[in-house]
């Protein structure tokens, strides 16, 4: 089997790549039957001449190639029918923005594997950039404290070469004594978490968070049974609330009265409560003042983030009292950091890391029978039709949702 890299086509554009030269080295040793090209690239973090170097062949045009593996959504035009292709499609939960190229992934009779839904048989994701958005949301939210208060300056993460560059960053910063909350459990909280725990921030508990007042820096950690409470008042469970969240109710303005810097790791489900609303941001009480929204659901759990931002301006402010854009630098504004494709900045590191995983869950699918049912629990479209376990999509594809 043949497996292509193909060439990252969407703008603005994006310097990661699934598989480093030295990772994809170690594929072609660990699976004989397999075979990898990659197709020339001017914009991707490692250069052409670093696969060159490691044996591999760089050409222009790989649609010989039986799987196609890239990173973000591929342009229709580029689509190559009849073919294998692995990327986030952006597509699983009826993106209206991305229906025209399910349609034609479909008349292309592409068999489609989405990146965000490679899982184990329970749902869990095996594989996907969270930890590099945690990392850089984080960062990029210490960044914008400094710029607003006058503290310190941060570098761009995309100016600098990698994860320990930006560590290193983060060594030179004083920070005041300030409360972090952080909500999520997942990947994305965890690579947060690093750069939390980098600085040497104190992590205390809930109830000493709520109640108690500290001359340092500290954080906290909340999941969703912290941040949400059954409107009955009777203990909740974490699988009653993934399995309907309508019993729920938010209970995240306790933190919010008492937070400085809030960032949001979370995943946000349909149906979920959500964590603080345009009124709750008005509230006198509401203390926290600055945002670093890694999960970046627009017009969501989560009320200052308005829009998107970008890597190349990061930064707005959210004006409670007119619901509206306005000046992070001013008194009663909440400072934004809403980025969407954090892990963009850090190419290199995402990649590689990136690589790992699909070196480890999904190359090996392709030989072993896919004895985990991985591919057959990826695989959105077969045969120009979607599979079953996505038949969902059928009436977005049609145009009738």
């Amino acid at each position: 089997m043949k497996f292509a890299i193909i060439k990252e086509r969407k703008n603005p554009p994006d310097r990661r790549v699934v598989f480093s030269p030295e990772k994809l080295a170690e594929a072609r040793e660990q699976f004989e039957d397999a075979s990898f090209v990659v197709e020339a690239s001017d914009i991707r973090v490692f250069p052409d001449m670093a696969y060159t170097i490691n044996g591999f062949d760089v050409e222009e045009d790989v649609s010989d190639a039986d799987v196609m593996i890239g990173v973000k959504e591929v342009p229709m035009e580029a689509l190559v029918p009849n073919k294998k292709y692995f990327f986030f499609s952006h597509t699983i939960k009826k993106q209206p923005y991305n229906r025209e190229l399910l349609k034609a992934i479909l008349d292309k009779n592409i068999e489609m594997y989405d990146h965000e839904v490679i899982t184990k048989a329970n749902g869990a994701r095996l594989i996907g950039f969270g930890r590099y958005a945690g990392l850089v949301g984080a960062y990029n939210g210490f960044r914008l404290l400094g710029l607003r208060d006058g503290l310190f300056e941060l570098p761009k993460v995309e100016t600098l070469l990698d994860l320990e560059a930006v560590r290193s960053q983060l060594d030179k910063i004083k920070l005041p004594a300030i409360k972090i909350c952080l909500s999520g459990s997942g990947k994305v909280a965890r690579g947060a978490q690093e750069i939390l725990d980098h600085l040497k921030i104190k992590e205390v508990t809930d109830q000493a968070y709520l109640n108690e007042e500290f001359s340092e820096p500290v954080y906290c950690t909340i999941d969703v049974l912290e941040y949400n409470k059954r409107i009955d008042g009777t203990e909740g469970s974490r699988s009653e609330f993934y399995k309907d969240p309508s019993g729920y109710e938010s209970d995240f303005m306790k933190y919010a009265k008492v937070t400085d810097y809030f960032i949001a790791g979370h995943f946000y489900g349909d149906g979920a409560p959500y964590l603080f609303t345009r009124e709750d941001a008005k509230h006198p009480e509401f203390k926290i003042n600055l945002v670093a929204d890694v999960s970046c659901d627009i017009d969501g759990p989560v009320a200052s983030t308005i829009h998107p931002s970008t890597i190349a301006d990061p930064f707005y402010g959210y004006n409670p009292a007119t619901e509206q854009e306005d000046d992070y630098n001013k008194d009663g504004v909440i400072a934004m950091m809403a980025v969407d494709n954090l892990p963009c900045e850090l190419p290199k590191d995402a990649s590689e890391g990136f690589g790992e995983m699909f070196l480890k869950h999904v190359i090996p699918a392709f030989f072993n029978g896919d004895k985990t049912g991985l591919l057959n629990r990826a695989r959105m479209t077969q045969d120009g039709k979607l599979t079953e376990r996505y038949s969902y999509l059928q009436d977005y594809v049609d145009g009738k949702e």
